[in-house]
């Protein structure tokens, strides 16, 4: 039996071809030419291997993959035999629906006669038809969804607009944020809370997680009807219901949802249903996609189904969900259905390839013309239940797929001396150069530089392989002279800068320099493959790598051997594995409820009954779609956590039975345990562990199967030509050999290609592919010639360095994430790790916190100086005291020098900086505020050996942590098992720094590594001097002096005063901050590091684009502070608000020096809370500034804050407090041409007696507007008594509060931009799309990590 493929001769051109949107795919653009009479047909696939997929039964089984670009057709014939074919997904000239038009061609082919287009298809021949699609996803992205409104619990309508008020980019001033997916909001008036028991608290009612309730307002439906009524006159016939608590009292949503559709709602998607899950702004985001979504896939079903006579109706229909299983048609909805798509491709190797090698852990490796997916599977699929698509959280399961902006198109640029891939793509218009397409500005030739065009200069592209779909008439072949064209442009700046920068070198050849992208390439697609493996505990170089998608057998090699990895898999349907993974999927139905009761023996019993309920759902279920039980198994899990944490993680008992002390379903404690050791590194027994939710997931197994029967040998490989292929060191001859006449036991040699009718693969030198029974290619990687560095400036190797660099700091963080005991470092991530060089100046750090940018130079540097020679090996230490380059006392660092054979000072250092909640003071959290000396807020360590000759100083630490106690109405630390765990921990994660960074040493030398330190600081400075010569050079042209200054005021009236002279030959600039205030009585004093940290911050988003971070930036700048200024007080001045508070008046005040935007809200708004036996902090968004061609965004964290704000379910669920009311604060931002940002106003009413802490700032002085903005509104802070009193809490202090006391905090607005009375156009910004949207659980950490 054989593969087949609808074939016809290859025309010389094709006329009226669609663009190609991945470079590397276009070998299978199947363009139309003339071959039955009226059919278009296609270019033939080369493979013609022999292949059973299933039992013959007399009709077809379709698999379609329905892509952005390409759709995919896997058919399994009567008789066994198979057909594969691959069309364009849009070609609206030729057919209205690309997956029909697949059927009908292959249906027409195999049946010998013509089926017209115009009228429905015959399914009396077709069995089944399973599909995965990216239609919701295209509909998310572009934001072509159904209209929809969302219904929310009132005091709540702009919860899912303020979200979790971080920013999804650190430095873009501009907070460009997703468009919201609803177009209206309605309150709903209803509340449910906790029951708690309080005097004239309303009987209790019993949610389905075990919990009790009280229901304070019924649902006002009577007031409701005429609000949607007033929706459906205006045209919206989908709905979001979201209110609070609904996960365990879904009544007043199922009372809402029946009354819209009772009006006619088309649509009505509950956020109870959606995904019963706690945390109410996640769900909502997924009650919002269903909405948006449902209603478009249900269209495309629809408009599927009518293409087929019956309907389909007797035919089995299937789509691929997320979460890698099949769905029937009816119960497919959108926010399980954005990753239909990619979720195909995981199914696809799990089930070729890692059976193939023999059970070892893949890495999938999908590579196409935007972006790149990489996932991992190890014998059962890898799931996430949070993730964000598009900017818009779904709370769902699905597989974790990791986008990364990285594919064939991605644009090349070299910047500032660093060679630099995407994340800015070619797309299909213009495409990349070699398609030959000139872009919307007419005058310029073709598209920009990409990697695709880097691969076919370096030879690893051959166009005569592409078909002739290029040029303005849609009839060329790949041009390898635009190619060249566009990256000689590029090689004209390198070559210049080598030639005339700072250190003068030989000019590169254009080969030299297209190498050096892909090289960079390479380099950026490996960090989130290590991210990927290590954050799971696992080691990358144990994985198999298994390619497919069109880019990526250019880069496999490559990639592997930077990896360690030393296979890699190609299947032979590499280009249609989506497809491929759909036919042999399998049907999945999951049930699942939330839970709040404790992991226990004596609540085993209700758990095995919530168990057997949902198993006995999903089972019902699959029967019912056909499935015999035989063919139905379930597997069980739980959601478990350790109590006082979020660190959740889905469980399951599958490798654990049942015991004596565990439920019947399985020992699933014993199953969390390793997991938590696995990916933790510890675990607390003495801790109980909460289950959050109960879950099922069913399967009805397909009895599809696919073999293979191999092709042999006939004699050696024919080579089918010669080409020469660039490599390190030059041109090499190499073969080039087509898949198709492959046999196999065939060994190629590399260098060689090997053309396949989907993508060319490139087998690098050292490197051998061989032919595999199942007809695959199996490459061997050999290890890579060693290559000589010298310490001369190299672009190419400086850029290699920039990513080894962060890599290093990125692993890092990763273990002390792992290996940490507490909340702050473990779950919020309030962490910095950092490389510094052999003078203490910082090379890299990862996170980018802004806060702790360039502050723990500050603290190496200190040690330096402070101990001189007496630093030993074996020497870890510690330091926080703000003289010594600290923030607050809190953020302890942990300084490791690193000596090296033969030298006898340390030739480079390594620090991990930490948040501790609690190191002693006065208050607990160690962050008082009302503290006025720096021994009130807890231990200082100024210069303290925390490890001395490789043995922690347990005991000497203790006493400095309990030390504080010595001093009246102060405590030592009020946690010190956490304190010495995380301080292991940080040290843990320097020694990983150290071998990273011998292992770095060990490839190069010590000289190398140490220049390239020199440089990526030189690189960074470069950026920053270039910035400051434009600033100068765009003043000087308006005839404005070269001096700018600002002035700002704390709300006690201390001035903040900057000067900034610049220097326009030199690149430089002196901030000088004379004339500020002294230090002051309270807090607001801020340590000079925290100055320098706020002055970096400002430096790259001023730059504007990606720079390294680190001691370079601050090169070209001197910074004048006088001593005993509030920006550099004394010893022993407080200092816990100026890191929280004064920080942000540092930035507005060189921002506004600068002219780049309005004042921001100016504050974090500090809100503490506490009593005998609990303790809660919050920060609280307001509004970010205008700017120029920007409106501020409003309820948002600005500048040297990020953190996400608690959830209001969990906030109730763990506080004694209810959430009134949390909305933007309507008109407080300033108005102008720009309009700044709005804040917020939050209402917490208290249920037990707590004290009340608030540090906040801009309640005097408003938020300054620039160009003739206003300025935003002031900050407010009102107690409201139980009695009616409201009482000005002003922006410091502590009070005692009260049961029925209710806390009303009104946040600062943002600045205006321009004169309010000059009409404001739309802003250019709102009308760009957000960059490349990347996805999976590496973004989600990175994006976790820069919320702190």
């Amino acid at each position: 039996m054989g593969v087949e493929s609808l074939s016809s001769p290859h025309p010389s051109s094709a006329q009226g071809c669609p663009p190609v949107d991945d470079p590397q795919a276009s070998l299978l653009t199947h363009c139309l030419w003339p071959g039955l009479p009226g059919l278009p047909a296609e270019e033939s696939l080369l493979d013609s291997s022999p292949v059973t997929m299933g039992s013959p039964e007399g009709r077809f089984h379709f698999a379609i993959d329905r892509g952005g670009t390409f759709t995919d057709v896997f058919a399994q014939c009567p008789g066994g035999h198979v057909r594969v074919l691959k069309l364009l997904s849009e070609d609206p000239a030729n057919y209205v629906d690309a997956p029909t038009e697949g059927i009908r061609r292959i249906l027409e082919q195999e049946g010998g006669m013509l089926l017209p287009r115009d009228r429905p298809l015959d399914t009396s021949r077709i069995a089944s038809i399973r599909m995965g699609t990216t239609v919701a996803t295209n509909a998310l992205l572009e934001r072509r969804g159904e209209r929809v409104a969302l219904l929310v619990t009132g005091g709540f309508r702009d919860l899912l607009h303020v979200g979790t008020q971080a920013r999804a980019d650190l430095f873009d001033l501009a907070v460009p944020m997703p468009e919201r997916l609803y177009e209206e909001v309605l309150e709903v008036d209803e509340r449910v809370v906790l029951y708690r028991g309080e005097p004239g608290a309303g009987t209790p009612v019993k949610g389905r997680t075990g919990d009790l309730l009280e229901v304070q307002q019924p649902v006002d439906l009577g007031g409701l009807r005429g609000k949607l009524e007033g929706l459906l006159s205006r045209g919206i016939h989908s709905l979001a219901v979201v209110l609070m608590h609904s996960y365990t009292w879904a009544q007043h949503e199922q009372q809402v949802g029946a009354l819209a559709r009772e009006l006619g709602f088309t649509h009505v998607s509950l956020s109870s249903e959606a995904m019963p899950m706690v945390r109410i702004v996640p769900r909502g985001h997924t009650a919002c996609a269903d909405a948006y979504l449902t209603p478009t896939i249900q269209r495309y079903v629809q408009g599927f189904c009518r293409g087929f006579q019956g309907q389909l109706k007797d035919v089995q229909v299937l789509f691929m969900r997320s979460d890698g299983g099949l769905a029937p048609m009816d119960s497919f909805n959108g926010s399980r259905a954005v990753l239909s798509g990619p979720a195909g491709g995981v199914v696809g190797y799990s089930a070729t390839t890692y059976q193939v090698e023999g059970g070892h852990p893949v890495i999938g490796f999908d590579m196409g013309g935007t972006s790149t997916d990489v996932s991992r599977y190890a014998g059962e699929f890898e799931h996430v239940f949070e993730a964000s698509t598009a900017g818009v959280t779904l709370q769902a399961p699905q597989l974790d797929i990791n986008t990364v902006a990285a594919g064939g198109g991605s644009r090349l640029f070299f910047r500032s001396g660093l060679f630099v891939v995407g994340p800015e793509s070619a797309g299909a218009h213009p495409g990349p150069a070699c398609y030959r397409k000139a872009p919307h500005r007419a005058h310029l030739p073709g598209g920009p530089a990409t990697l695709t065009d880097a691969n076919l200069v370096l030879g690893r592209l051959l166009p005569a392989s592409f078909p002739h779909i290029f040029g303005p008439g849609e009839d060329q072949s790949l041009s390898p002279e635009a190619s060249r064209k566009a990256l000689e442009a590029v090689a004209t700046e390198v070559n210049s800068f080598l030639t005339n920068g700072p250190c003068p070198a030989s000019p590169l050849s254009l080969e030299e320099v297209a190498m050096g992208f892909v090289r960079v390439a390479n380099e950026a697609m490996c960090r989130p493959i290590r991210a990927l493996t290590q954050a799971r505990g696992h080691d990358p170089s144990a994985h198999v790598l298994a390619c497919f998608g069109g880019a990526g057998g250019q880069h496999a090699c490559a990639i592997a051997r930077a990896l360690g990895m030393d296979t890699v898999h190609i299947h032979r349907h590499s280009g249609l594995l989506s497809a491929l993974g759909l036919a042999l999927a399998d049907v999945v139905h999951e049930a699942q409820e939330p839970c709040s009761l404790p992991y226990a023996p004596e609540t085993f019993v209700q758990l095995d009954q919530r168990l057997s309920r949902l198993e006995e759902q999903c089972v019902d279920t699959l029967r019912a779609q056909g499935f015999p039980r035989a063919q139905i198994s379930t597997e069980s899990f739980l959601h478990l956590r350790y109590q006082g944490t979020d660190c959740a993680l889905m469980v399951s008992a599958h490798q654990h039975p049942a015991t004596a002390r565990s439920p019947r379903a399985g020992d699933f404690g014993a199953g969390f345990v390793e997991r938590y050791m696995r990916e933790f590194g510890f675990i607390i027994p003495e801790r109980p562990v909460v289950v959050d939710d109960v879950r099922v997931r069913g399967t009805g197994h397909s009895s599809l199967r696919l073999e293979y029967s191999p092709k042999a040998q006939s004699g050696p490989p024919r080579v089918d030509k010669m080409t020469r292929c660039y490599f390190e060191g030059g041109y090499q001859e190499t073969p080039v050999y087509l898949l198709g006449e492959l046999g196999n036991g065939h060994k190629l040699q590399g260098p060689c290609l090997i053309i396949d009718s989907n993508s060319t693969i490139l087998v690098e030198p050292a490197c051998q592919a061989e032919m595999t029974e199942t007809g695959d290619i199996r490459i061997s990687v050999g290890a890579e010639a060693p290559s000589t560095v010298g310490a001369q400036l190299d672009p190419i190797h400086l850029s290699i360095f920039s990513h080894r660099f962060m890599s290093i700091a990125e692993q890092m963080g990763r273990i002390l994430q792992r290996t940490a005991i507490s909340t702050n470092i473990k779950e919020r991530l309030d962490f910095s790790c950092a490389l510094f060089g052999p003078d203490g100046g910082l090379v890299s750090n990862a996170p980018h916190i802004p806060v702790h940018l360039g502050a723990m130079q500050e603290t190496v540097q200190f040690q330096i100086q402070h101990l001189g020679a007496d630093l030993h090996p074996g020497d870890v230490l510690l330091s926080n005291h703000p003289s010594a380059g600290g923030s607050h006392l809190p953020d302890l660092t942990v300084i490791t020098p690193v000596f090296w054979p033969g030298q006898t000072r340390p030739v480079f250092y390594v620090a991990s900086r930490g948040h501790h909640a609690d190191i002693g003071g006065i208050t607990p959290g160690s962050m008082p505020p009302h503290s006025t000396t720096l021994q009130q807020e807890g231990a200082v360590f100024l210069s303290f050996r925390l490890v001395q000759a490789g043995v922690f100083q347990e005991e000497a630490v203790t006493e400095a942590l309990r030390a504080p106690g010595k001093i009246p109405g102060c405590s030592g630390t009020r946690n010190l098992h956490d304190n010495l765990s995380d301080l292991r921990a940080q040290v843990a994660a320097n020694q990983k720094g150290i071998q990273l960074v011998g292992e770095l040493i060990g490839q190069y030398g010590l000289d190398v590594v140490q220049a390239y330190m020199g440089h990526i600081q030189a690189n960074a400075e470069l950026a920053v001097r270039d910035m400051l010569r434009a600033f100068g050079t765009s003043r000087q042209a308006r005839g404005l002096p070269l001096e700018v200054s600002a002035e700002d005021h704390m709300d006690d009236g201390s001035p903040i005063r900057l000067r900034v002279q610049i220097n326009l030959s030199q690149g430089s600039a002196v901030f000088d901050f004379s004339g500020t205030g002294p230090e002051v009585f309270g807090n607001l004093n801020a340590p000079r590091a925290v100055t320098l940290s706020a002055l970096i911050y400002c430096l790259r988003c001023l730059v504007g684009r990606d720079i390294p971070l680190n001691q370079g930036c601050l090169a070209p700048v001197r910074v004048v502070i006088p001593k005993g200024s509030i920006l550099d007080p004394s010893p022993e001045a407080a200092v816990v608000g100026g890191n929280v508070l004064t920080s942000q008046r540092v930035v507005d005040v060189i921002l506004g020096a600068f002219g780049a935007c309005a004042a921001s809200q100016g504050c974090m708004n500090n809100v503490t809370l506490g009593n005998a036996h609990m303790g809660y902090y919050e920060t609280v968004a307001g509004g970010a500034g205008a700017g120029p061609g920007w409106h501020g965004r409003s309820g948002v964290h600005s500048h040297m804050t990020n953190t996400r704000i608690t959830d209001p379910e969990i906030l109730e669920s763990r506080y004694p407090v209810i959430l009134r009311r949390f909305e933007l604060r309507l008109g407080s931002g300033g108005r102008g041409r720009f309009r700044g940002g709005d804040g917020v106003i939050r209402e917490l009413l208290f249920r037990e007696e707590a004290l009340l802490s608030v540090l906040t700032e801009r309640r005097a002085f408003q938020p300054y507007g620039l160009m003739g903005g206003e300025p935003g509104t002031r900050g407010l802070n009102l107690l409201i008594r139980k009695d009616g009193r409201t009482v000005n809490l002003g922006g410091k202090t502590s009070v005692p509060v009260s049961p029925g006391d209710v806390f009303c905090l009104h946040t600062p607005g943002g600045g205006g931009y321009g004169d309010p009375e000059d009409p404001a156009p739309l802003p250019a910004s709102l009308l760009q799309p957000l960059a490349f949207p990347e996805r999976g659980s590496v973004y989600e950490y990175r994006r976790a990590q820069e919320t702190v």
